[in-house]
């Protein structure tokens, strides 16, 4: 593969632009060549930076395995109506690329467009946050890893064109306690991609410092497949679909707290995120299903070397459990009444948990997972000041991760684990950190260029 200066560069511009994620998965015992995939996703932060900036609009190229050529436009505004917000779309479109449909030979190409608006302070309140997250798109290779059980084979994958589509929303309240009572929508100012003033941030009681949220989202989200001899049973048709249709909406509520000195980059404190999510069932939704979720970071502010300028331990864990999930009935061959979509609930794989699988490679009932990273900002930065790309500081990055899916949450969790180990280079391109990892673990090796820190998500 020819990697030019002016590939790379793009990748960064499409990044940038609306936090698309790219994978690739080398596997040296079965293939010769890399293969690539792209899926469309971008992150909010809560804490904001006063820094202003104008319109982007900037055109972009790619070329990957998975979808061949593809190009679009993209925009992107912070400060946008205020000073908080960020708002960002894109449209791409892709040549057409060779797939089986149905055992018959077809064209398609990759197609969508995505559109983010977030932090937006709603009227007579100075608390309340909103925001949106929409995704219309078309891909001719997506992956769906039904049996997603820890002692599940790889090779055990539907691999089909169809359609991927998403609308998300936030409504979150910031309580007016800790660092909430005075600065709720967290702003900050940067210098070099560090933040200023916040020599004080990160110690403290949870009531007494940081910033505490509670919120409300609503979740939709559906993928078919063209391929509709591999997806016969009447339950995928059930809503007068003209396609094999997988869909799921429902509502979520959190409690989310952040007790770190810089939350884009935290070199020192802690955070948790407490998330219950439901599928009622409503509408078009296959079936209900619920899951609860828990994640905390906590990050350690080390020593300098005389080549760096932070080094930090950083520590996650993040497990989840779906009290509906019912193992002793079927809807559908292989799919378990109740069950949350293989893209929601007790899942591993992908840009942020187990790195070194598949996205969604593993789901069931249960979940559990832990990593540590040991970053450091080195001093040597070539691109410093530079005008059509200032990076502030480049990151360089050694995980290691350790997880597994299980259908009954006990310590058998522990037991048989996954694990995978990593690289990492990361840069501050001016306000927003982007990421390339790599990782290695018994199934191959994966590679993600992504926006934001893996405990982001």
């Amino acid at each position: 593969m020819k990697y030019k200066k002016n590939l790379y560069l793009s990748m960064l511009i499409i990044f940038f632009l609306f936090g698309n994620t790219l994978h690739g998965a080398a596997n040296t015992t079965q293939k010769k060549y890399t293969e690539w995939t792209v899926r469309p996703f971008v992150f909010a932060s809560d804490l904001n930076v006063t820094e202003e900036q104008e319109w982007t609009i900037l055109p972009f190229a790619f070329s990957t395995e998975a979808t061949d050529f593809f190009a679009g436009i993209g925009v992107i505004k912070e400060g946008f109506l205020q000073p908080q917000t960020t708002f960002t779309a894109a449209v791409f479109r892709g040549i057409k690329k060779e797939v089986i449909i149905n055992l018959q030979k077809k064209n398609k190409s990759l197609s969508g467009g995505f559109i983010s608006f977030s932090n937006l302070k709603l009227p007579y309140s100075e608390r309340l946050f909103f925001s949106f997250m929409g995704l219309k798109s078309y891909f001719p290779r997506l992956k769906h890893y039904i049996d997603g059980s820890n002692d599940s084979k790889k090779k055990n994958v539907v691999v089909t064109p169809g359609d991927a589509n998403f609308f998300n929303t936030t409504f979150r309240y910031v309580l007016p306690i800790g660092a909430g009572l005075t600065n709720p929508g967290g702003v900050c100012s940067l210098q070099d991609g560090f933040a200023l003033g916040r020599h004080a941030c990160g110690y403290g009681a949870p009531v007494l410092t940081g910033r505490t949220s509670i919120g409300l989202k609503t979740f939709y989200q559906y993928e078919n497949s063209d391929n509709t001899l591999l997806w016969s049973d009447p339950i995928w048709w059930e809503h007068g679909t003209s396609k094999p249709t997988w869909s799921s909406n429902g509502l979520r509520v959190f409690l989310k707290h952040d007790n770190t000195d810089f939350n884009l980059n935290p070199s020192r404190g802690y955070q948790f995120d407490l998330q219950y999510s439901r599928d009622f069932g409503w509408e078009d939704s296959l079936q209900s299903w619920d899951a609860l979720t828990f994640k905390y970071n906590q990050y350690f502010d080390l020593d300098t070397f005389s080549f760096t300028q932070q080094n930090v331990l950083a520590l996650s864990l993040w497990t989840t459990y779906s009290f509906s999930w019912d193992n002793d009935k079927e809807i559908a061959p292989d799919i378990n009444a109740h069950r949350p979509p293989t893209w929601e609930g007790a899942r591993l794989g992908g840009h942020s948990r187990m790195r070194a699988y598949d996205h969604n490679r593993f789901s069931d009932k249960a979940a559990f997972y832990a990593t540590a990273e040991y970053r450091t900002i080195i001093n040597y930065n070539p691109l410093k000041g530079n005008t059509s790309a200032d990076v502030k500081w480049f990151q360089v990055v050694g995980f290691v991760e350790a997880g597994r899916v299980h259908d009954t949450y006990n310590f058998d969790l522990l037991s048989d684990m996954k694990f995978d180990a990593g690289i990492s280079l990361r840069a501050m391109l001016g306000k927003l950190p982007i990421r390339f990892d790599v990782a290695h673990g018994s199934e191959g090796t994966n590679m993600w260029l992504m926006v934001n820190q893996p405990f982001d998500f």
